[in-house]
């Protein structure tokens, strides 16, 4: 098995298989890229015509990605960031990315609370994915999954694909009822 590249290299793949210069395209697709894209790095502001500065998704997921970097580039715009099978233990890096309303992060090795921190940075964060990492299978047998991440995650209102339905909401809606 290879070992892996840098997005600079998974570009420079890019442009030999396309035969066309990469800074001048305006769609670049690096998803399954082989070997897998192993680390992320600040290559993606050279994609000029790609519109960074209007980027609202990226999907990096099913690579062997281990630390989040790279992001300032697109961090003023990015609305959706997709980082799903990869081998990432901490979610740094997202925290610059203040529009980010989804963020898909499962089956990495998110292992504790102090992995998933960065995230409670992001305002508008509704959207969360988490699920098939070792925290997420830990507070699930413990039982207090949903709450733990309802308390991290304030204006979050969908968890692991599921509708979360806060308690003090549900009040809120009784007393106006009444």
């Amino acid at each position: 098995m290879s070992k892996g590249m840098a997005i600079k290299d998974a570009i420079k793949a890019w442009e030999d298989k396309h035969q066309k210069v990469a800074a001048e395209a305006t769609v670049v697709k690096l998803f399954m890229s082989q070997p897998l894209i192993v680390k992320m790095d600040a290559s993606l502001a050279t994609l000029a015509k790609v519109e960074l500065p209007c980027l609202r998704i990226l999907s990096l997921g099913r690579n062997n990605i281990k630390k989040i970097e790279g992001l300032d580039a697109v961090a003023d715009t990015l609305e959706e960031l997709w980082v799903s099978y990869n081998q990432i233990e901490k979610l740094n890096g997202v925290e610059c990315c203040k529009k980010l309303k989804i963020l898909y992060a499962s089956n990495n090795k998110i292992k504790a609370w102090d992995g998933v921190t960065p995230a409670q940075a992001l305002p508008v964060l509704e959207d969360l994915l988490l699920v098939g990492n070792p925290i997420e299978e830990k507070c699930t047998a413990d039982g207090n999954w949903v709450q733990e991440v309802s308390k991290k995650f304030p204006v979050l209102k969908k968890l692991d694909g599921r509708m979360i339905i806060r308690e003090d909401a549900m009040g809120d809606d009784e007393e106006k009822a009444e």
